[in-house]
């Protein structure tokens, strides 16, 4: 529960829904700190029917607190857009106005009078790189008083990643169901044979040279049913990554990532993967990557068919990049 008191004007402003969720809730805690019976009305730009917002901003016969919630103002028509201006410029009383925007320019006069009235801004930026969710990850346990250790957020976000909503629940789960700092072990065990973790396995495995574990893994998932395009991407990224990485020379990983759009910890990553490896050898394993990749997409290249056995074409490729590495 927060502790700020709430203004009356709130934007909260950005695409990601679970930030912006939290914000309302935020706000509508920091009214409820005055109001216990607080009543809080939401609408929508979809179903808006004029003179809504007036309505619900008039004074109740029982008195008590109101917040307002303007769902996708970037949604809004014109009836909308001109009630939330007349309610900006003369503010009801006990009434506290919370504008939802993801993003675009609809509805800008309603975003530019907040901001003129002094309304507060919460952000819900979108989370959508690797970084970006590991950082999530790291600052969602910390609100828990926990601690987690970073390959071990990385671990978890290769897991879920996809989902950052479906990524706070795994934080939530971690920390109610283990002890101290939260290591790789403890994701794995939880989350251990997500299709993106194990993918990642299979390619680190691979870029290592070691042919035994890499089939082992590979093989695991492919009895599982584990569709062969997602092994075939991860595959073809780090095989990327690493060429990048090698080719930007000695300069720190910070220097390097900001050149490269990549985490600091991801170059690391894949400084390490590229021992051993040189240009040529590198080349012929993406190659190898990139035709596996026609082929478990059943495609055709140079106008001949390929062969239509994406678990042979997956096998084959992690085959050749275990040859390349260990040549």
């Amino acid at each position: 529960m927060s502790a700020t008191p709430a203004p009356s004007l709130v934007l909260v402003s950005g695409p990601e829904e679970i930030l912006a969720e939290r914000a309302v809730d935020d706000v509508v805690a920091a009214v409820r700190q005055d109001d216990p019976e607080v009543e809080v009305v939401r609408l929508y730009a979809s179903a808006y029917v004029p003179g809504d917002l007036g309505m619900h901003a008039s004074p109740s016969l029982f008195g008590g607190a109101t917040v307002l919630v303007v769902h996708d103002l970037d949604e809004a028509d014109d009836t909308l857009i001109e009630d939330a201006m007349q309610l900006i410029s003369a503010p009801a009383d006990d009434v506290t106005l919370v504008i939802r925007h993801k993003s675009g320019n609809r509805g800008k006069r309603v975003l530019d009078a907040l901001r003129s009235g002094g309304a507060r801004v919460m952000e819900a930026k979108a989370i959508k790189s690797e970084g970006d969710k590991v950082g999530f990850v790291v600052k969602e346990v910390q609100t828990a008083r926990r601690r987690i250790e970073r390959e071990a957020a990385t671990a978890l976000v290769r897991a879920v990643g996809k989902d950052v909503r479906e990524l706070a629940s795994a934080c939530s789960q971690l920390v109610r169901d283990t002890s101290g700092a939260i290591s790789v072990s403890d994701v794995e065990t939880y989350y251990g044979e997500r299709v993106e973790t194990t993918g990642f396995k299979v390619a680190a495995a691979a870029l290592a040279g070691d042919q035994a574990e890499a089939m082992r893994l590979l093989r695991h998932v492919m009895i599982g049913g584990l569709d062969p395009v997602p092994i075939i991407a991860v595959l073809a990224m780090q095989l990327r990554q690493v060429g990048r990485v090698a080719a930007a020379g000695r300069a720190s990983p910070a220097s390097i990532a900001k050149d490269l759009g990549m985490a600091p910890w991801q170059v690391e990553q894949a400084r390490r993967a590229s021992q051993g490896w040189d240009g040529p050898r590198l080349g012929r394993a993406i190659e190898a990557v990139a035709a596996a990749d026609v082929e478990v997409k059943g495609g055709l290249r140079s106008g001949t068919a390929v062969a239509r056995s994406p678990e042979y074409a997956v096998e084959r490729a992690v085959l050749t990049i275990c040859a390349e590495r260990n040549r």
